[in-house]
């Protein structure tokens, strides 16, 4: 029997899977079988809402042409099946929000996928493992940018997209697809996924070498699967028995005489990574070893890692915990959206003589996909950067407080000649907290001359320029005989408190001016825009699942993100080509219902 496999052949033999070189040999799509475009015309004819696989096909035709991947898949063997049209494919899927059994089966039966992928009406299909065998070779090449570059490539060829204009930007949370586990779960887990590792690639020396009484019985089921001890002693001696099993078998597989491949096995680095995080070993006066667990420094413990770097499950090790503010905490990853912003586009206001808006919907530019702590300003500069690879740099940039600073809004100024409409957070000194003694903005600075002068009247001595938390500072010093008489200075007066340390002299004056900016009622009337990016949110989450993450991993879950996204954008283009632009108080499943209509 032979299955194919995305751009492979596999050929299921008695002894096992033997894989069998096959090759992608770029061409055009074909234009759809007569009978079945026949079809498509008489079911939806005088109708004014065409289905989105139809509108596609018609508007962009190729849209994800396979030259874009000819590089990444063999040009020897057996032929596969087209990579662009796998992209299609899987893009539609999100669309409708189907597995990969329902996708394919789609392929066979729907007359509007068919139409768009310019199949005949008696094309056979392919086996549903195909679009996961796809996927995985668009992450091992590193192409999961690639299908979002050629959609809104081709949306600028047709002028519905160009740089400049306005843009806004937001994040949401996105739950990873694995269980949540609290830390006596996790050691018992990471310990159980590593013994099934081990007994799938080497059965015969698990046989040979961990024999040990009570491991058949404590990792025949999932931790989770059973209750966990109420009391919390009991808790705590479950938690060392797990340590004490980890450590003995994590010792069994670096002994001299078990293979040394075991070790390379990803359980049993899940393993020991999971080991040196949460417990700790030492010798008692007797010489006997004692493990336990660690704790807080608060609590008087070793110390846990740090939350970027723990782990929080040994299925997916790059899913993280995070808490935003006190009602929101999940385990996770974060996505970032952009979108173009247009006045029509929210409105709806105006239409051609079509019927369709003069002006195209909002899109998505750009989705980013990081683990759940990376914090939103680390992003603002990345989010630049892929803007300006694909030539869709705003002239104005709204998002709100998370993503912004005075050097982020210096940087983008200076950079790509990008205005960051964003409040700045209020000054955190501790001259204002406290508001007590004379922050920044109450000295002069003459930066000229390099001097400042204080409230009183007082010149700087010095002006020195260094580096404070990799940031780069000026120190103003005063002199004491100076600042010791005053009346106004602190009760204990010190060479510190003779210093005024400021920023270059950009990062202070566009902080002065932005704080001062954003104090009008007309900023506030112009941020006011920036609230349209929840409603795009929204439809991600409501229409694509975007808050669930269906894989494991940050790679599969950043091409999950960005396939989405593309979903996203069909949507309402599918709409405003058939006139009927969506308004953005309407649900995205209302509107999906007559795009995915056969």
């Amino acid at each position: 029997m032979i299955t194919p496999v995305g751009a492979a052949v596999v050929f299921v033999l008695a002894a096992g899977w033997i894989e069998v070189a096959v090759s992608m040999q770029p061409m055009p799509w074909p234009e759809s079988a007569p009978e079945v475009a026949a079809a498509i015309r008489a079911s939806f004819r005088g109708k004014r809402q065409v289905p989105l696989p139809v509108r596609v096909r018609d508007e962009l035709g190729e849209v994800f042409a396979d030259e874009a991947f000819v590089g990444e898949f063999g040009r020897e063997g057996r032929p596969g099946w087209s990579p662009g049209r796998l992209a299609l494919i899987t893009v539609l899927q999100r669309v409708g929000n189907l597995t990969d059994r329902q996708a394919a089966e789609a392929v066979v039966t729907d007359l509007t996928w068919k139409y768009a992928l310019g199949l005949d009406l008696d094309d056979p299909g392919f086996d549903a493992s195909v679009l996961s065998e796809f996927r995985s070779r668009v992450i091992a090449h590193e192409l999961e940018e690639k299908p979002l570059d050629l959609l809104l490539s081709a949306l600028q060829e047709r002028g519905m997209l160009a740089a400049g204009g306005k843009q806004r930007t937001d994040s949401t949370h996105a739950i990873s697809a694995v269980r949540d586990v609290n830390r006596v779960e996790l050691a018992g887990e990471c310990v159980r996924a590593a013994l099934e590792a081990l007994a799938v690639a080497a059965p015969g020396w698990v046989q040979q070498v961990l024999e040990v009484p009570g491991w058949a019985e404590r990792y025949e089921l999932r931790v989770d699967s059973w209750r966990m001890p109420i009391f919390k002693s009991k808790q705590e001696e479950l938690a060392r028995v797990y340590g004490a099993d980890g450590y003995a078998l994590v010792e069994a597989v670096y002994a001299p005489f078990s293979p040394a491949w075991l070790r390379h096995l990803p359980a049993v680095d899940v393993l020991r990574v999971m080991l040196i995080q949460h417990y700790v070993r030492s010798t008692d006066r007797r010489g006997r070893q004692v493990i336990k667990r660690r704790q807080d420094l608060d609590q008087g413990g070793e110390g846990l890692p740090p939350g970027r770097y723990r782990l929080a499950s040994p299925y997916d090790l790059d899913t993280r915990w995070a808490a935003k503010g006190s009602e929101l905490m999940w385990n996770g990853y974060k996505v970032h959206i952009s979108e173009t912003w247009h006045p029509a586009a929210d409105a709806q206001a105006g239409t051609d003589s079509t019927g369709a808006g003069t002006r195209p919907p909002n899109l998505i530019t750009n989705v980013a996909t990081t683990d759940a702590l990376v914090p939103d300003t680390a992003m603002t500069e990345v989010i630049h950067q892929h803007l300006a690879r694909r030539g869709l740099l705003p002239a104005e940039h709204y998002l709100d407080a998370g993503y912004s600073s005075a050097e982020l809004i210096v940087q983008a100024r200076e950079l790509h000649q990008m205005a960051l409409i964003t409040p700045l957070r209020s000054d955190t000194s501790v001259q204002a907290r406290t508001r007590n003694g004379y922050d920044r903005t109450a000295f002069t600075i003459d930066w000229d001359r390099r001097q400042v002068t204080c409230p009183q009247g007082q010149r700087s001595t010095s002006w020195t320029p260094c580096r404070q938390k990799e940031q780069p500072m000026i120190v103003a010093a005063f002199p004491l005989s100076t600042c010791r008489p005053c009346p106004v200075r602190a009760p204990a007066p010190s060479a510190a408190a003779a210093t005024s340390p400021c920023t270059p002299r950009a990062i202070p004056e566009t902080l002065d001016a932005a704080r001062a900016e954003q104090a009008t009622p007309a900023w506030h009337d112009r941020y006011a825009l920036r609230c349209g990016i929840e409603a795009t949110i929204h439809q991600a989450v409501t229409s694509t699942g975007l808050r669930r993450a269906r894989y494991r991993g940050i790679k599969k879950v950043r091409l999950e993100h960005l396939v989405s996204a593309i979903a996203v954008n069909l949507i309402p283009l599918n709409a405003w080509w058939n006139g009927r632009p969506l308004e953005r108080k309407r649900t995205s499943r209302l509107a999906l219902e007559p795009a995915l209509t056969a």
